[in-house]
């Protein structure tokens, strides 16, 4: 089968067909959304080897499950040993065995086949096309946000990033009603959320004001955001962070201590809140689709998606 590899280098070739391990689906893959966790992967994030990828759509070929076999479905990335104390909580994406879909030992969705367990694997309902369903997975990490804190109406919210995870959780958050702002630097990209009544303003102006939030979100994918997210979130404020990049950050302690600062890491979440926001039209991805390509160019693919102002870039099989 054709795949995208990355070792060392980021190429196309031809690999065999995975062997489907004891009691895991075979999926074909039909579409394959690029973002920016990839991206660090070839930056050296996760010290990853193999087929990256981890958002996509696609066929269940075959599956333990026999009522799976034909379906569409898109898939959750974290596959737990299923028998530590961790998975029997439903923890399974903190498993200290897993194996998370294209980043961790566990070959990815830039390629003609995948395998998953049966259990990650959820139906996608027939209204949803794949250039939708795709965004399940960023859709689902952005919902996480929900699952983990409570923002009020009240709330005054900045997200800074205006990157696809950005404007992803922009998208949801707004949804409570929260006095959302979000900040970036291409204003072509911050047009996304206007054109859904949301407020945004890029970094220079927010530099010319002094305001503090009670909630701030970062997911600028920048060791940068951290510095920014300190000196905007206010006195027994909630801090939650979204970026994931190859490298380490160096940062004081003492704001958080001095300030009362409720920091809260937020990553993977469920998959069926999120298709339940795509079929109900709550939440439409359209917009940030800067392009679709075939497989075949999936190195182009992936030079695009890293260009300044370039937002999702998919790949369709």
């Amino acid at each position: 089968m054709k795949a995208l590899v990355f070792d060392g280098e980021l190429r196309i070739k031809d690999v065999p067909e995975p062997k489907v391990p004891d009691g895991e689906a075979l999926v074909r893959v039909t579409m394959a959304g690029i973002c920016n966790t990839d991206v660090e992967i070839c930056k050296g994030y996760m010290n990853f080897r193999g087929i990256p990828g981890h958002e996509f759509v696609g066929i269940v070929e075959k599956s333990p499950v026999a009522e799976q076999v034909g379906t569409r479905v898109v898939g959750e990335i974290n596959a737990g040993c299923g028998e530590c104390t961790t998975c029997r909580q439903g923890l399974e994406r903190h498993c200290a065995q897993r194996s998370v879909l294209g980043i961790l030992n566990r070959n990815g969705a830039f390629a003609e086949y995948l395998t998953l367990p049966p259990s990650n694997l959820v139906e996608v309902p027939e209204s949803l096309s794949d250039e939708t369903a795709v965004f399940t997975e960023p859709l689902a990490a952005a919902v996480e946000i929900l699952e983990q804190v409570h923002i009020r109406p009240a709330d005054r919210v900045m997200v800074i990033g205006d990157g696809k995870l950005g404007l992803t959780i922009g998208m949801v958050l707004r949804l409570t009603g929260c006095d959302l702002l979000l900040v970036g630097k291409h204003p072509e990209k911050l047009q996304v959320l206007e054109r859904l009544g949301g407020s945004t303003m890029t970094l220079e102006a927010l530099a010319e004001c002094t305001d503090v939030f009670d909630v701030v979100v970062e997911a600028s994918g920048k060791p940068s955001g951290w510095e920014l997210a300190m000196s905007r979130v206010k006195p027994r404020g909630l801090l939650i962070l979204k970026s994931t990049y190859h490298g380490s950050l160096d940062f004081n302690t003492a704001p958080i201590v001095v300030n009362e600062v409720t920091v809260v890491g937020s990553r993977c979440g469920r998959f069926e809140p999120a298709l339940r926001l795509l079929a109900r039209n709550l939440v439409d991805p359209a917009p940030l689709v800067h392009d679709i390509l075939p497989f075949r160019d999936a190195e182009e693919a992936f030079r695009l998606a890293q260009q300044p102002g370039v937002c999702k870039v998919l790949l369709k099989f």
